[in-house]
């Protein structure tokens, strides 16, 4: 290729370490504390959702195990929304591939879309919950606390969206969503959250911290009763170690892949510094951190199953990304969460060569030997990536980065694609 691309520096980001879960003995001695509750014969509906969460089907069979080991009947129920199309056939698709199956977790899964009315709130909207979550004697949640990617606040994404958002299925989440454009997402969220733990036979929830590594670094039973105290405690805890990318202004950031696995927005708004309901495109502008001039997004996990939400926060991407767009589960996604900026398709380039060459040209200054390039697999994975050669003045005044070898040119396959990250 006749295009002087930029050369290209593998570094490692170290982060803050935490010490390794004894998961069975988190999930045994935290269900103590809702231990009383449970009766022998009693139904206990099992939460569980859509995200590419660490461990998530060991931590869901342990929950069982102790469930059962207290003489109560468990079985899960998809707790997730829209997500799988809004279908009762699609989410069990997203359970399975996270290992979640009434093989290996030997209860029945009940993926019903069906709700039904708890009561109304304080704002006078009608609270929608799941048929057969309100027809067990006792609920709970299993779900990862992080920042939320539609909003700051001290609640963030955790137990308490999945008793609203996830267990409401789609009309549920639906509604939700609606009122929070006018309301305000956090005080939807809480305003719907009142109804359920009034009304709702709401046990508990697990909620699980995982560190900048994607590991368990935390694992902790909450009741029901202490979940709107204890949840913006956890976000803290959360957001201290989510990874971020560690520059204030980049040209071209590289995502070699989005899903639902990976956020719930495809790619982390809170790594990218771009909103669900749009962006600024110049740095003065922009209220972000970092600030990205252009995002090049090369393709989807297989986890997404095609739900490519999230893409319209990009510039560009491939032709092969599009081909691979389920554009009923992306729509059904966004329209029932509101955020219809993200199923906007980009540019889309047959080769990643012409994607990178048009998003430098698109730039301020279009010198590739200038441009400022970020390659990352995805933003849940930060702590080994690639920076071009314009960053590491930068990057050798941030302790936390260590580069890997030597700076190399770009480096494409025969197909004009990227090799893979760590590969010349």
């Amino acid at each position: 290729m006749s295009y002087d691309f930029p050369s290209m520096l593998g570094v490692q980001q170290r982060f803050e370490s935490t010490p390794p879960v004894d998961l069975g003995s988190a999930v045994s001695g935290g269900l103590e504390s809702i231990k009383p509750r449970l009766k022998p014969g009693m139904s206990v509906a099992v939460g569980v959702g859509s995200r590419g969460i660490s461990n998530l089907s060991e931590i869901v069979l342990l929950v069982i195990a102790e469930l059962k080991k207290a003489g109560t009947n468990p079985f899960i129920i998809p707790a997730m929304g829209s997500h799988g199309g809004a279908s009762a056939e699609g989410q069990l698709e997203l359970l399975a591939g996270y290992g979640v199956t009434e093989e290996s977790m030997a209860v029945p899964i009940r993926p019903s879309m069906e709700v039904a009315p708890l009561g109304v709130s304080a704002s006078g909207r009608e609270v929608l919950w799941s048929r057969e979550a309100i027809a067990a004697d006792g609920v709970v949640v299993i779900n990862r606390v992080k920042p939320h990617t539609d909003f700051n606040g001290v609640m963030g994404s955790g137990l308490t969206k999945m008793l609203v958002v996830g267990l409401g299925k789609h009309a549920g989440a639906s509604a939700y969503h609606a009122g929070a454009l006018t309301l305000g997402y956090e005080e939807s969220l809480e305003d719907l959250a009142r109804v359920i733990f009034d009304k709702a036979p709401v046990l508990g929830g697990v909620a699980l911290i995982e560190n900048a590594m994607h590991d368990t670094a935390r694992l902790e039973v909450v009741p029901a009763e202490a979940i709107p105290a204890r949840e913006p405690e956890l976000c803290v805890e959360a957001k201290h170690l989510m990874p971020t990318l560690p520059f204030d202004e980049i040209d071209l950031l590289i995502v070699d892949r989005i899903g639902k696995n990976i956020s719930g927005t495809g790619m982390d708004t809170n790594v990218i510094g771009r909103g669900v309901h749009g962006f600024h495109l110049t740095p003065g502008e922009s209220p972000d951190n970092p600030f990205i001039w252009r995002i090049f997004v090369r393709g989807l996990t297989p986890e997404t199953h095609g739900n490519a939400i999230g893409i319209g926060m990009a510039e560009a991407t491939t032709s092969r990304l599009i081909a691979e767009v389920d554009a009923e589960a992306m729509r059904t996604n966004v329209i029932t969460a509101r955020s219809v900026q993200c199923a906007k398709l980009p540019m889309d380039f047959a080769t990643d060569a012409e994607a990178i060459q048009a998003m430098l040209a698109s730039l301020p200054d279009s010198s590739p030997a200038k441009a400022r390039v970020v390659r990352i697999r995805d933003t849940l994975t930060l702590d080994q990536f690639e920076i071009s050669g314009a960053l590491l003045e930068a990057a050798s005044e941030i302790p936390a980065l260590e580069p890997l070898g030597q700076a190399a040119p770009m480096a494409f396959g025969s197909d004009g694609n990227l090799n893979p990250l760590g590969q010349v």
